[in-house]
Parts: C-alpha cells; sequence; structure tokens
C-alpha cells in the first residue's frame, strides 16, 4: 500500500522540480547578458582625455579627492601593471588618468 503512496509522491517532486528548473532558465534567458557584469569603464579612448573620462577610467566622480584619486588609480594599476602581465596601453592610460585628475596633465596626450 505504501508503495504507490511513495511513488506518487516521488512523481510530484519531479513535476515541482521540473517545474522550477524551467521558470529559472527562462528568467536566466531573459535577463541581460551585462546588466551584472559591466562594472568598469568600456570604451575607446578619446585623443584627448577629459576629467569625465579619466574619472571612467579610475571608476570614481571627477569631484573625488586626491587621497582618493591615488587609491583608486593604485587599485586599478595593480590590476594592470604590465609587470603582472597587464598591458602597457592600459597603463599609461590610468597613469594619465591619475595625472588628469590630480591637475598634472600633460599637454601631450599618451605617451602611445
Amino acid at each position: 500500500m505504501t508503495t504507490p503512496l511513495i511513488a506518487g509522491m516521488a512523481v510530484a517532486a519531479a513535476a515541482y522540480a521540473g517545474r522550477y528548473g524551467i521558470q529559472a532558465w527562462q528568467a536566466f534567458k531573459t535577463r541581460s547578458p551585462t546588466a551584472s557584469l559591466r562594472r568598469f569603464y568600456e570604451g575607446g579612448f578619446q585623443p584627448v582625455m577629459t576629467r569625465r573620462e579619466a574619472a571612467l577610467i579610475l571608476g570614481i566622480r571627477e569631484s573625488t579627492p586626491s587621497d582618493k584619486v591615488k587609491e583608486a588609480h593604485r587599485r586599478v594599476m595593480v590590476a594592470n601593471h604590465p609587470d603582472a602581465g597587464g598591458s602597457h596601453y592600459l597603463a599609461s592610460k590610468i597613469n594619465e588618468a591619475k595625472d588628469m585628475l590630480l591637475g598634472k596633465a600633460k599637454s601631450g596626450g599618451s605617451a602611445f
């Protein structure tokens, strides 16, 4: 007598699990692929760096105090330093962004 009851409960559990799996898959398919992954500046660089672009590169606001600019520069540079496998071009742009926000910008732009 208990065997049909256990079999019925197993079928019901499998049906609920399948329903949950289908709903989760549909929710996964409809979400935006870049919604949770886009945290950093995604774009080409302008010929002459602006304060806005510099702030986007470092992930801070344009009006951030100089100690926070240096902190952000260090954080981004650690992740992109050429000695750690990063790009020389990106390192020069990160340094240029720091100089721009600290008021040490050179008129020549990037070395590349």
